[in-house]
């Protein structure tokens, strides 16, 4: 009997590993698709295709798959569903404040499904930009360098808004326009980019008690968890 349950362990737990690895090529996908769209199908001319095609490499995506989000993206996939960003606003527990942005080709089953998650789990749909105000929409690189002196040099002669090191790694935000030039700058002066990304950052942090810490946590995977929604930013940190 000990037996048999812990395999019935090992199964949930590898199906939980599978549905969340599905879940990050699902994502990595749409973005891909999404730059495709926007920029073409070539990575050396597309920045942002580049970028998303790094965080798919990062998860191990496979390569057909990454040729198959592009084909997508530029029509050549025989696919003719197009996919579309868009960014939902909610409140949550404790005065919590999210950005919820999602990759769809289906807009109104995507706003059902956030709907539905916050309902169930103590969040409350906000729009007119009830919520975006709390954030600064921003690009972001995580570098790190053998001469981080050189690298900051650079970044602010780039034009970065601001850097912070956070252990041996410096994280520099940009205007989100400014966040490819930036990236091209500080990799001529060798630097590692370790991850770029279009973040949306709070102006001020929301501190919970533990009450509202556990009904946030709940309510974030809720949100994640829902197929189309690529990232959430918080006020929690």
């Amino acid at each position: 009997m000990a037996g048999h349950s812990k395999w019935a362990n090992i199964k949930h737990r590898k199906g939980a590993q599978d549905a969340k690895r599905a879940k990050l090529f699902t994502v990595a996908a749409k973005a891909i698709t999404l730059a495709a769209q926007h920029g073409g199908g070539d990575p050396e001319m597309n920045a942002s295709l580049k970028m998303a095609i790094e965080k798919a490499r990062a998860i191990n995506m496979p390569k057909d798959n990454i040729a198959r989000a592009i084909a997508r993206g530029t029509g050549e996939g025989g696919d003719g569903a197009r996919i579309e960003e868009v960014v939902y606003e909610a409140m949550g527990p404790g005065g919590s404040a999210f950005v919820i942005v999602c990759a769809t080709d289906n807009t109104n089953r995507t706003l059902t499904d956030v709907k539905t998650a916050l309902k169930k789990n103590g969040g409350k749909f906000v729009s007119g930009g009830g919520v975006l105000f709390q954030f600064s929409h921003v690009g972001q690189l995580a570098v790190t360098a053998d001469d981080t002196e050189r690298i900051e040099l650079a970044a602010i002669e780039s034009g970065a808004q601001d850097i912070e090191m956070e252990g041996e790694t410096m994280i520099v935000t940009t205007a989100v326009s400014d966040l490819h030039r930036v990236r091209e700058a500080l990799e001529a002066e060798g630097a590692t980019v370790v991850d770029a990304r279009i973040a949306y950052v709070p102006t001020q942090e929301t501190v919970l008690n533990d009450a509202d810490a556990a009904a946030y946590e709940k309510l974030r995977a809720a949100i994640e968890d829902c197929d189309d929604v690529q990232e959430v930013f918080t006020t929690v940190s």
